[in-house]
C-alpha cells in the first residue's frame, strides 16, 4: 500500500537532525550553465552527443539550458533564500582546458572563482564535483576514458582546480555516478559518448575509478584539511518473486550495479561473482590499480532515487537478469518508483557492509509534469516526496547510519540528459523562453523545513 498526502509523516522537523547537519541542493555544469561557446569553453562529449539526431528525446541540447553562466548570482540568491547552508555544483572541464593551450583558461577559472566567492558570501558551503560527465570532446577523440592516459589528463585538471580554489573549497567529490559515465555512456549508449560495448564500458569504469583513487591524495596535498569522497548512484535491489531463480538474478544484478563499485572502493577488489559473469570482458587491471582505488576517503556520497526489481532472464547477457516495473507501486511522472523505505534499506546496507564512515545523500529528487499557473507551481507530489524521504533518512540515522547531510536534486529545472527538457526535477521552475525563476511549492516547503518553521 502506498502512502498518500493524507498519511504523511508531518511531524518531521529540522530539530530531528543534528544542529550541524548539511542541508543543500545539487546542480551540474552541463545541465544548467549554457554559454556553450562563451569565454573559451570548448565542446564536451555532451555537446557532440546531443547534436546527433535522435539521441535527446526532445531534440534539445544544453547550449543554453538555464543560462546559469549569466544568472549565477540570481541562482545563488535562490539557494540562500531557502535557508540552505551548502551548495553542490560541478566544474566544466571544457571551460578549463581546450586541448590546444598548455595553460588553463583564465576566464574559465575566473568564473568558478566568482561562483565560489558568491557561495561563501551567502553562507553556502561549496561542495565541488570535479567530474559530472562533461568530458572535453578533444579527449574523447584521443580515446576518452578508455585510454589510460585520460587518467593523467584528469589529474592535471584536478591539480589546477584544487590549487586555484582549494583556499575556499574544503569538500570535494571526484566523480558523480561512475556507473552512468561507464555503463550508460558505453554499454547501453543512452548517454554520451553513446557507445554500446560491455568490455569498453568496464574498462572505462576501471579508469574512472582509478582516476578517483589517484586524485584523492593529490587533492589532499593541494588542500590542507580537505574532505574528499565520491558520489555513487546506488539502488536497493530486490527479486521480483520468492523464486530461487529471481533471487539469484537479483544477486547477479547487485554484483555489477552496486558491489562493482563499493567492493573495489573499500578494498575488496571487483566482486568475484561479477567477474565470473563478464568473463573475458573484464577490464585490464595493472599492478597497483586496486590499491590506488581503495584509498581511504572522508565520506561517501549516495545518490538515491528508486529501488530496482529484478527477475531472471536466461537469455540476457551477461547478467541473465532483467529489471521489471511492478504495476502496483507509486511512481513519479518519469516512471521511477517512489520508495522512501528503499532509501532506508540502501543507506543501512551501505553502512553495515562497508567502512564508509560519514555518509551524505548527495542527490535525491523526483520528476513531475509541473505547470506554471497564475505565477505559481503547485507541485504537491514533489513536496510529499521530500517529506517522506527526509523522514526515511531520519529513520536510517536512528538505525545507526552516519548520515551528515542531504542535497536535494535539484535547485533548478534543467537539461535532463537524454530526456532533454521533458523532465523537471527542480525545486525552482525555469520558464525557459524567459529564463524566469519561480520557487515551487516543494522549494517553499524545503525552505520552511530547513529554517525550522
Amino acid at each position: 500500500m502506498t502512502k498518500t498526502s493524507t498519511d504523511l509523516p508531518m511531524a518531521i522537523q529540522r530539530s530531528d537532525f543534528a544542529s550541524d547537519f548539511v542541508w543543500g541542493v545539487s546542480t551540474s555544469a552541463y545541465q544548467i550553465e549554457g554559454a556553450a561557446a562563451v569565454d573559451g569553453r570548448v565542446p564536451s562529449i555532451w555537446d557532440t552527443f546531443s547534436a546527433r539526431p535522435g539521441k535527446i528525446r526532445d531534440g534539445s541540447t544544453g547550449a543554453v539550458a538555464c543560462d546559469h553562466y549569466h544568472h549565477w548570482e540570481e541562482d545563488l540568491d535562490l539557494a540562500q533564500s531557502m535557508g540552505l547552508n551548502a551548495y553542490r555544483f560541478s566544474i566544466a572541464w571544457p571551460r578549463i582546458f581546450n586541448g590546444v593551450d598548455a595553460q588553463p583558461n583564465a576566464k574559465g577559472l575566473a568564473f568558478y572563482s566568482r561562483l565560489v566567492d558568491g557561495m561563501l558570501a551567502r553562507g553556502l558551503q561549496p561542495w565541488c564535483t570535479l567530474y559530472h560527465w562533461d568530458l572535453p570532446q578533444y579527449i574523447e577523440d584521443q580515446g576518452g576514458w578508455n585510454n589510460r592516459a585520460t587518467v593523467d589528463l584528469y589529474l592535471q585538471y584536478v591539480d589546477v582546480i584544487t590549487r586555484h580554489l582549494g583556499d575556499r573549497i574544503k569538500h570535494w567529490i571526484t566523480h558523480n555516478e561512475p556507473w552512468c559515465t561507464a555503463m550508460h555512456g558505453n554499454w547501453d549508449g543512452m548517454h554520451a559518448p553513446g557507445n554500446k560495448s560491455l568490455p569498453l564500458a568496464l574498462q572505462v569504469c576501471h579508469h574512472v575509478l582509478l582516476s578517483h583513487g589517484r586524485a584523492v591524495p593529490l587533492i589532499r596535498a593541494n588542500v590542507p584539511g580537505a574532505k574528499v569522497g565520491i558520489a555513487l548512484s546506488l539502488h536497493p535491489v530486490e527479486p521480483a518473486s520468492d523464486s530461487p531463480a529471481d533471487a539469484a538474478a537479483a544477486s547477479r544484478h547487485d554484483a555489477l550495479r552496486n558491489r562493482w563499485f563499493l567492493d573495489v572502493l573499500y578494498g575488496r577488489g571487483y566482486p568475484a561473482e561479477a567477474l565470473a559473469l563478464v568473463g573475458e570482458d573484464a577490464p585490464v587491471v595493472m599492478p597497483g590499480d586496486l590499491e590506488a582505488i581503495a584509498v581511504q576517503c572522508d565520506f561517501l556520497g549516495v545518490n538515491y532515487y528508486f529501488p530496482e526489481v529484478v527477475q531472471n532472464a536466461p537469455d540476457e547477457y551477461p547478467l541473465r537478469a532483467e529489471i521489471v516495473y511492478p504495476q502496483d507501486r507509486q511512481r513519479t511522472d518519469f516512471g521511477w518508483e517512489v520508495s522512501p523505505q528503499g532509501m532506508v534499506t540502501l543507506l543501512e546496507r551501505v553502512a553495515r557492509d562497508y567502512l564508509v564512515g560519514d555518509l551524505y545523500v548527495t542527490e535525491s529528487g523526483s520528476s513531475y509534469d509541473d505547470h506554471l499557473e497564475h505565477g505559481a507551481v503547485i507541485d504537491t507530489q514533489r513536496r510529499d516526496y521530500l517529506i517522506r524521504h527526509l523522514a526515511a533518512m531520519r529513520d536510517a540515522i536512528a538505525g545507526g547510519s552516519r548520515i551528515k547531510g542531504y542535497f536535494a536534486w535539484s535547485l533548478l529545472d534543467n537539461f535532463e540528459w537524454a530526456e532533454g527538457y521533458l523532465r523537471r526535477f527542480g525545486l525552482t521552475y525555469i520558464d525557459y523562453p524567459t529564463q524566469r525563476r519561480i520557487i515551487k511549492q516543494s522549494g517553499q516547503w524545503y525552505s520552511a523545513f530547513v529554517r525550522g518553521h
